[in-house]
């Protein structure tokens, strides 16, 4: 059982870490960016300029709908693998792509599609291919709300069901669109409550769940991303998401520890 000091410890990092100052160089900016031009609010400086464009703001007098914002977790998310920084600018590629209208971009189905690299082993042609099943989805639904962790699997990113899956890219995309506190993530998807996310699993949460005892298994599979969620919904009963947070913050803090 994990000790209660622990416990102690996942609350007050949670509280902590579920701040806008920790993300301002994570990929959730893409879809905030949109989300804030949405509701009428500026989007996020420096984002929104196509590349070697000046100063000109290319989303002036455009008005984003929850399509866009969609679209932009969706492709943000699937290039979040790597240095934030790499992300980040690779994101920035696709956005000029798409002429930072992302929705207009996709129901045009006309796409970079070639084998050149976007983001590490991501090529363009894979992101020709996200937006042509998104192009296919829009075209008879409204929102990707409707769609649970695996079919946006099979039917967005093209991949074989496996309910096995951590689908991590997936969760956290999901965690974007649901959790609505005002500060990280986006809130926007009204039908589906907190409660019912699942953690984003990946090495660092999974290493960090196990050196707190909340976890034995050795595997990244959506098995341990459910039992670490069960455990932190004991803490956190209507938002076990927000012990995300608590986990990234746990494992950057050993970090720091073992290079001093």
């Amino acid at each position: 059982m994990i000790a209660q000091d622990s416990i102690n410890q996942l609350i007050e990092l949670s509280n902590q870490y579920n701040s806008e100052r920790w993300f301002e160089g994570d990929p959730i900016i893409f879809p905030k960016h949109f989300a804030r031009l949405m509701q009428g609010k500026h989007g996020i400086s420096g984002l929104g300029r196509r590349a070697g464009c000046g100063s000109e703001d290319w989303t002036v007098g455009f008005v984003p709908s929850l399509k866009d914002v969609e679209i932009a977790g969706v492709i943000a998310a699937h290039l979040a693998w790597g240095r934030r920084d790499m992300i980040i600018r690779d994101c920035k590629r696709a956005f000029d792509e798409m002429d930072w209208q992302p929705y207009r971009y996709v129901m045009a189905g006309k796409y970079r599609n070639d084998g050149a690299s976007l983001h590490r082993t991501i090529k363009w042609s894979e992101f020709a291919m996200i937006c042509s099943n998104l192009k296919e989805f829009y075209s008879s639904s409204e929102t990707l709300e409707t769609l649970d962790a695996d079919r946006i699997r099979v039917e967005i990113f093209s991949q074989k069901s496996n309910p096995k899956a951590a689908n991590k890219k997936i969760h956290m995309f999901r965690r974007w669109m649901v959790r609505n506190d005002g500060i990280v993530d986006l809130g926007l998807w009204k039908n589906t409550s907190p409660s019912e996310l699942v953690i984003p699993l990946d090495v660092h949460v999974h290493r960090s769940a196990t050196n707190l005892g909340i976890t034995e298994r050795k595997s990244a599979d959506f098995t341990t991303a459910q039992e670490i969620t069960d455990f932190l919904k004991t803490i956190f009963p209507e938002d076990p998401c927000k012990g995300d947070f608590a986990l990234f913050a746990y494992a950057a803090t050993k970090l720091k520890e073992k290079q001093k």
